[in-house]
């Protein structure tokens, strides 16, 4: 099997990981929505230490800072570009409408946005010689894809959308990762420059995601303490996934 069908795989299984986090809504139904502020926070803790480890530090290895800034600045933009074109709409889904149909698929389109840096990320790895790296960023993307699949279903649960319905649109909303995997993996063999300014461009989107949109979801008022438990959880998970793996910054 050649590298290209290995990455697309794996790009692949970190997609179908997001829909894996619809399970918990399937068996608790609405009582799911009381673990959203730990789930969140897990989020907020996972990304955090994969942006910086796997992705801000190997960059500086690799480039010169002023191209892994670039990237990163461009990556902000990016998220918030296009999260500002989500918002604000009024939006309804066959049959049902109403504000938390708006809220599901906002949340949809958010993570379905930003799930092609997070591909950039998979292939810009792969490509890397850095040890582990590679290995690194897809067991953390797919982990904290989990919990970003329990809050697309969430609000879809709430607003009368089907079990089958919830779990695709979880796998979906990281459906560009193999797509964005790709293509990544393509351009930095081409271009070898292309790679921190990759990771720096993955970065910021995963940055601009957590501040902008799961940091006030983790920490929203009465759930900050289960958002704080969630955030330390996903951080010390993914250091010691990186200290197993032998990832360096």
């Amino acid at each position: 099997m050649n590298s290209l069908a290995l990455l697309g795989i794996a790009a692949g299984m970190t997609a179908f990981a997001t829909g894996l986090g619809a399970v918990p809504v399937f068996l608790l139904g609405k009582a799911a929505g009381r673990l959203r502020p730990f789930l969140w926070g897990a989020t907020v803790g996972l990304m955090s230490v994969a942006a910086a480890v796997g992705l801000l530090l190997p960059a500086l290895d690799e480039g010169e800072p002023g191209a892994v800034g670039a990237g990163l600045i461009v990556g902000v933009a990016f998220l918030l570009a296009s999260r500002r074109l989500l918002e604000g709409r009024d939006v309804h889904v066959g049959r049902l409408r109403g504000a938390g149909v708006r809220r599901a698929v906002l949340v949809f389109g958010v993570l379905l946005v930003h799930s092609l840096p997070e591909g950039f990320a998979i292939g810009t790895a792969f490509a890397s010689d850095t040890e582990g790296l590679a290995l690194f960023v897809i067991l953390a993307i797919a982990l904290q894809n989990v919990p970003e699949g329990t809050s697309v279903a969430i609000p879809m649960e709430s607003a009368g959308f089907g079990r089958g319905q919830q779990f695709w649109a979880a796998v979906v909303t990281s459906a560009p990762q193999p797509v964005g995997a790709i293509a990544a993996y393509l351009a930095v063999e081409v271009v070898e420059g292309l790679l921190p300014f990759s990771f720096g461009f993955a970065a910021g989107a995963m940055v601009a995601l957590v501040v902008f949109e799961l940091v006030p979801q983790a920490f929203a008022r009465g759930g900050r303490v289960a958002g704080l438990g969630g955030a330390l959880f996903g951080a010390a998970l993914m250091l010691a996934l990186a200290a197993g793996l032998g990832v360096e910054g």
